[in-house]
């Protein structure tokens, strides 16, 4: 049972993410073999006050891009 646990920042629409959900079905049935029925693909959506890189947090860094 292949189990893919996504995290990623919010913003994503309900389309991309069925995007996201179908295509990485797809790259497990094409790859390794794997039942569709039997694939779970979990979404985490953190806020970006709590996603940090590059020593800041999102939020902070996009402030920086827009600013």
């Amino acid at each position: 049972m292949p189990y893919i646990n996504l995290q990623m920042t919010r913003g994503a629409s309900r389309a991309q993410k069925e995007t996201i959900v179908r295509e990485f079905t797809d790259t497990l049935v094409r790859t390794l073999g794997k039942k569709p029925e039997h694939t779970h693909i979990v979404i985490q959506e953190i806020a970006d006050e709590n996603w940090g890189f590059a020593g800041v947090l999102t939020d902070e860094y996009r402030r920086g891009q827009n600013g």
